[in-house]
C-alpha cells in the first residue's frame, strides 16, 4: 500500500513532526540521508522506500523540512525532482525556513504544473515539535491552506495563514530577526545588572513586570540559574542552535537587501552571532550569546 504522506527531511524538527503524523493515524513514508533518523521513524510506525521519488509519485501529500534554500530548490526543481514525479492533485507543504523569494519561485513552478503548494515554516523548537505544539506560519492560496490545515493541526497548536506564497517565510524571518535582537538586548541588560551587583533572578523578575519585558527574559532566560528548564541552565545544550539563528538572521539581511529595507539592528545581531559561532559556539543554544557579552578582566 502506498503512503498517504511522504515526509522528506527527518532532522531534529522533521522527525518528531513526522512521528506526530504517524501517531495521528496517517500512513507516512519518511526519507532522510541519515539512516538512524529513518530507523527512529520506522520504530514509531512509519514506513520508508529505497527510492524517495518512487514514494513521491504515489503520495497525496509531500512535506519537506530541509536545511536551506538550495536544498529546497534542488529537491523540487531538479531534473528528477519532486515536481517531475507527482501524480495529479498532490498537495505540497514545505516547512523549511528559507528565503521568501525562493519559496515564491518554487511555488510558482508548482502552480504552473497545477499543484497546490504552501510554505509553512514553524516556531516552537524541538520541544514544540515533539509535543505537537508548533506554530505554523503559512503562505499560499486559501484552497491549499484549507487542504493542509488538517495535517498541520496534528503537528501544531497555532496555525496562521499569513497570505500569498512566501508570506510564511517572511513572517518567520521577521520573527526570528526580532528574537535574535531581543536575546542580545536581554543578555546585555542582565550583564549590566550583574556587573553592578544585582542578583540576576531579582533583576529578571523586576524587568519581566516592567516595560522591558519580552519572551527571552520571561520564558527563555539566557542567564544560567535563573530558570531551571531552559538551555542556559544546562550548559546551553539543546534548544535552537547559534548556527540556526545565524542562518535566519542572514535570511533577514538578504531579504532586507532584496527589498531595500533598513535593518541595522538585525544586521548587527547577525554579525554578533557570526562572531559567536566562529568562536566555537555554533552548536550551542542561541541564548549562549550571553557568554559573548561576558566582561573580561
Amino acid at each position: 500500500m502506498s503512503a498517504e504522506i511522504v515526509f522528506i527531511g527527518l532532522g531534529n524538527m522533521g522527525l518528531p513532526m513526522a512521528q506526530n503524523l504517524v501517531k495521528a493515524g496517517h500512513q507516512l513514508s519518511g526519507h532522510d540521508l541519515v539512516k538512524s533518523s529513518v530507523d527512529k521513524l520506522l520504530a514509531s510506525g512509519g514506513v520508508t522506500e529505497a527510492n524517495a521519488m518512487a514514494a513521491v509519485a504515489k503520495a497525496k501529500v509531500v512535506m519537506t523540512m530541509l536545511p536551506a534554500s538550495r536544498h529546497v530548490e534542488s529537491i523540487y526543481l531538479g531534473e528528477q525532482g519532486i515536481l517531475s514525479q507527482l501524480q495529479p492533485g498532490t498537495l505540497l507543504i514545505d516547512c523549511s525556513t528559507i528565503a521568501p523569494e525562493v519559496s515564491r519561485k518554487v511555488a510558482s513552478a508548482a502552480q504552473q504544473r497545477g499543484f497546490d503548494m504552501l510554505d509553512a515554516p514553524v516556531s516552537g523548537g524541538t520541544n514544540g515539535a515533539a509535543a505537537g505544539t508548533l506554530t505554523f506560519m503559512v503562505g499560499g492560496s486559501d484552497q491549499a491552506f484549507a487542504r493542509a490545515k488538517p495535517y498541520l493541526e496534528k503537528m501544531g497548536r497555532a496555525i496562521f495563514h499569513a497570505g500569498a506564497s512566501g508570506s510564511g517565510q517572511t513572517v518567520k524571518v521577521c520573527n526570528n530577526m526580532l528574537l535574535g535582537i531581543l536575546m542580545i538586548g536581554t543578555s546585555e541588560a542582565l550583564r549590566l545588572g550583574i556587573a553592578n551587583g544585582m542578583d540576576p533572578k531579582v533583576l529578571s523578575e523586576i524587568m519581566s513586570k516592567s516595560s522591558g519585558r519580552n519572551w527571552a527574559l520571561e520564558v527563555y532566560n539566557p542567564c544560567p540559574g535563573v530558570m531551571d528548564a531552559v538551555p542556559a541552565s544546562h550548559d546551553y545544550a539543546g534548544g535552537f542552535g547559534v548556527d540556526l539563528m545565524l542562518k535566519d538572521l542572514g535570511l533577514a539581511v538578504e531579504s532586507a537587501l532584496a527589498t531595500d529595507s533598513s535593518v541595522p539592528l538585525g544586521a548587527l545581531a547577525r554579525n554578533l552571532y557570526d562572531i559567536h559561532s566562529k568562536a566555537g559556539a555554533g552548536g550551542l543554544d542561541f541564548s549562549s550569546v550571553f557568554n559573548l557579552l561576558a566582561t573580561t578582566k
